[in-house]
């Protein structure tokens, strides 16, 4: 063959591998390329209905009350005998019922009462405790241990113990017993402690002295506001542990 004609072939296989690479770009955009899209039509859409919520009963209010409110008059609507409100000018705040942090170490349901504080505690489930002032035993009548509750009365009748009697002549024109009421030195209710199958003959009481509530006045009974122990009352059961730390 001719040089002639190898050229001329040689340019002509260029030429069309030139055409087939110019016409490479309009294949691969006819590939990649798509139609546009419709604009988007309206879908049929029915609006949910709101629903209507029930209206809600107003919770009640468990605020606790006031002191004024706890202490003041009134709130002996339920008792058989009045109980006389406290001057709350002269009694420590400190020794007002009040919910705290449970530090006794004691499980819940325990009275726990702590002479030296003059307080006593209620223990809740809930890691906090109810705590109370109380009145405690003058030196030498002092009492600790541990007990439970074997007994509960409201407005209970009292009677002095032999030993009382002998001693004080306050409770000698009392020595056959007095029957409950506002004037009864064990006030609205009485708790009484025993060991086993042994009366401790202490007890966990009312009393007609609020304001020696905070103080060591007694002969050994741990003495409590009126309005105090009738609450304490409400929420023991017969058999709760208490326990009087020394």
């Amino acid at each position: 063959m001719s040089s002639g004609l190898h050229d001329t072939v040689s340019c002509a296989a260029l030429w069309s591998r030139r055409l087939a690479l110019a016409a490479l770009p309009l294949a691969l955009a006819a590939c990649s390329a798509s139609r546009p899209l419709p604009p988007p039509t309206a879908m049929p859409y029915a609006a949910a209905p709101v629903p209507v919520l029930p209206v809600l009963p107003s919770l009640p209010d468990i605020t606790e009350p006031s002191n004024d409110a706890r202490y003041g008059a009134g709130a002996d609507a339920d008792e058989p005998y009045p109980v006389r409100p406290v001057n709350l000018q002269k009694i420590d705040p400190r020794f007002l019922k009040q919910t705290v942090p449970n530090t006794t170490g004691e499980p819940a349901g325990t009275i726990v009462i702590d002479p030296h504080e003059r307080h006593l505690y209620l223990v809740q489930d809930d890691g906090t405790a109810i705590r109370y002032g109380v009145g405690v035993g003058r030196e030498g009548f002092a009492w600790s241990g541990q007990a439970y509750v074997r007994r509960k009365l409201e407005w209970p009748d009292w009677h002095p113990p032999a030993e009382m009697v002998a001693r004080d002549p306050k409770a000698r024109p009392y020595a056959s017993g007095m029957p409950g009421g506002p004037s009864n030195p064990l006030g609205a209710r009485s708790l009484a402690l025993w060991q086993g199958d042994k009366d401790t003959l202490f007890r966990i009481h009312g009393t007609v002295e609020p304001y020696s509530i905070g103080k060591a006045v007694s002969s050994g009974c741990i003495r409590m506001l009126n309005q105090d122990v009738i609450d304490l009352y409400s929420r023991v059961p017969i058999g709760t542990r208490v326990v009087v730390r020394s």
